[in-house]
């Protein structure tokens, strides 16, 4: 679901190695636990099981090591999580949740962060901070990023941009 805009090679980080700290490895076994969790979520909120697949991604959440802020993998299971929160209509958790990823690494500048966090943003009426991230979602992917969610994202994106000089957006 959300993990390929983490990587160039859009494989889902919950089936890499690449969950690592900024200076140390998680264990391998922490290591293992969080990529099983993350994948058992996945498949959860692929079949829009949300509540379920929640409570895989906080438990795997709270196997990173304090301080969680230090992790790459809190990034990309709280992007998880605030992803899950808004496919279920819980506008406000993933506000929440969105934001508090981005204090973790990688994550100020990641169109899809942006782009979910713009669109609770939206849905809860806070349309200044929306057009901000929805913004930060459109330099950071294009378009693109907005082809597979409801066009009035997009559409309400349009009404708060200059339009380009080529006409197309």
């Amino acid at each position: 679901m959300v993990f390929g805009w983490f990587r160039e090679d859009k494989k889902p980080a919950a089936k890499t190695a690449a969950l690592a700290h900024t200076s140390t490895e998680l264990s391998d076994e922490t290591h293992e636990e969080v990529k099983r969790l993350c994948a058992e979520g996945d498949q959860q909120a692929s079949s829009k099981q949300f509540a379920a697949a929640l409570v895989l991604y906080w438990q795997a959440f709270d196997l990173l090591p304090e301080p969680k802020t230090d992790w790459s993998a809190g990034t990309w299971i709280l992007a998880a999580i605030g992803d899950a929160n808004f496919l279920a209509g819980d506008f406000e958790a993933g506000r929440d949740n969105l934001s508090s990823a981005m204090h973790y690494p990688d994550a100020i500048g990641n169109p899809f962060l942006h782009l979910r966090l713009g669109q609770c943003q939206f849905e809860l009426g806070a349309l200044e901070r929306a057009a901000d991230e929805l913004s930060r979602a459109y330099m950071g992917a294009g378009a693109e990023i907005f082809s597979k969610d409801d066009p009035k994202y997009f559409d309400f994106l349009k009404t708060r941009l200059q339009r380009p000089a080529s006409g197309q957006w």
